[in-house]
């Protein structure tokens, strides 16, 4: 049924228009077969063909899912090419077929399709490339284990061995990126029904691929592929100077170090936080010296907090002072990093801090704006 879909589809990246030197590029994205990738880009394709635009489809596999046979319905599909391998016939995409129709826009399913060898082009993904760089429009999908960039993630704590990848490099070529988001439970029930797949493969999907935690992580994984997409793209934003402060969809926490002793507690105090907010976790030291002219005991600080820093998963950043106070560092390069939380100790000798006016602290408190700041107390 047409409901069970979600779409959050903006029909703004498409429009019938003049054909254009670059293609536009849009990728739906999901966390796991059935979560309705295919359904919502035909239901879009389907919409936007109402709306004016010259819409084909150039491959689609339903997967005998009826409820996306459906959607293809007056929609015009290319037919496959036949290519032999082997001694064999295989389909492909009829990529000189859809050149020569020249549509304003094609639905493009199994983005990281390999075409058989021998193929003009060896991915489908080089297939859509070829497609933008004649100004023809493209809608697709992917499965979010697919991407480069997160195939050792998945297969480090899934166990699943990912053999066709997406490069990082084709993301950044997409006018939009949309996530299709359905929740665990719902999509095992899914494949309960038949939805998914057949009924002989239900049982051993549901004891595999389709476990409930492996399904939790690929749809952690998509949402913040798209919160990524969504903080890089307002960072390169043409208005992004009209922003005060830390702008996007993610928290990053900034723990500041000085002390060997205190750095542990410390960051052990913000990777909680990072782990709860899911957010990106930096280690910030500050240094009088490059690394050139550093004495030994700096370098053993500074080897000590990249041990640290490996062992909670956060980036060690080291900012050279160069006369700048050391509320001023922090603060310059909370702004440089997008940082939306400060993570701090309070400084040693409490009544001194009281009265000394050049404490870090004390300048963050009086100058900071938009991030939060966390002083962790000691017990000396």
């Amino acid at each position: 049924m047409e409901e069970s879909y979600p779409s959050h589809a903006s029909m703004g990246a498409f429009h019938a228009s003049p054909a254009r030197a670059q293609g536009r590029l849009k990728i739906f994205i999901g966390a796991a077969p059935g979560v309705g990738k295919s359904y919502t880009m035909l239901r879009e394709a389907k919409t936007l063909r109402e709306r004016g635009v010259d819409v084909v489809v150039g491959y689609m596999d339903d997967h005998h899912r009826s409820d996306t046979r459906a959607q293809m319905e007056g929609l015009e599909v290319i037919p496959l090419a036949e290519v032999a391998y082997q001694g064999r016939l295989f389909e492909e995409m009829n990529v000189p077929a859809i050149v020569d129709r020249r549509p304003g826009l094609v639905v493009i399913d199994e983005l990281a399709h390999s075409n058989v060898p021998g193929s003009e082009r060896a991915k489908r993904y080089e297939d859509v490339e070829y497609l933008l760089a004649l100004g023809i429009d493209v809608m697709t999908a992917v499965n979010v284990q697919h991407l480069e960039h997160v195939r050792k993630e998945v297969e480090d704590k899934i166990g699943i061995r990912v053999r066709e990848v997406i490069p990082q490099s084709f993301l950044k070529k997409a006018a939009e990126i949309q996530v299709i988001d359905v929740t665990p439970e719902t999509l095992r029930q899914r494949l309960r029904d038949g939805s998914i797949y057949p009924p002989d493969k239900v049982e051993r999907a549901l004891s595999h691929f389709f476990r409930k935690t492996n399904l939790s992580l690929l749809r952690e994984i998509a949402l913040r592929e798209v919160a990524d997409d969504v903080d890089e793209r307002l960072q390169n934003s043409v208005d992004r100077a009209k922003i005060p402060g830390p702008i996007g969809a993610k928290e990053t926490i900034m723990v500041c170090v000085s002390y060997v002793d205190r750095s542990s507690k410390l960051l052990e105090k913000g990777a909680r936080m990072a782990w709860r907010m899911n957010a990106e976790l930096l280690l910030l030291t500050i240094t009088d010296s490059d690394g050139a002219s550093a004495s030994p005991k700096e370098t053993t600080r500074l080897q000590k907090f990249r041990q640290l820093a490996d062992q909670y998963e956060a980036e060690l950043v080291v900012e050279k002072r160069e006369d700048r106070h050391t509320g001023e560092v922090i603060l310059a390069v909370a702004e440089r990093l997008n940082v939306t939380q400060i993570v701090i100790g309070q400084p040693r000798g409490m009544a001194r801090w009281q009265i000394w006016r050049h404490n870090p602290v004390r300048f963050l408190m009086q100058r900071m704006r938009y991030v939060d700041l966390r002083i962790v107390g000691w017990k000396e």
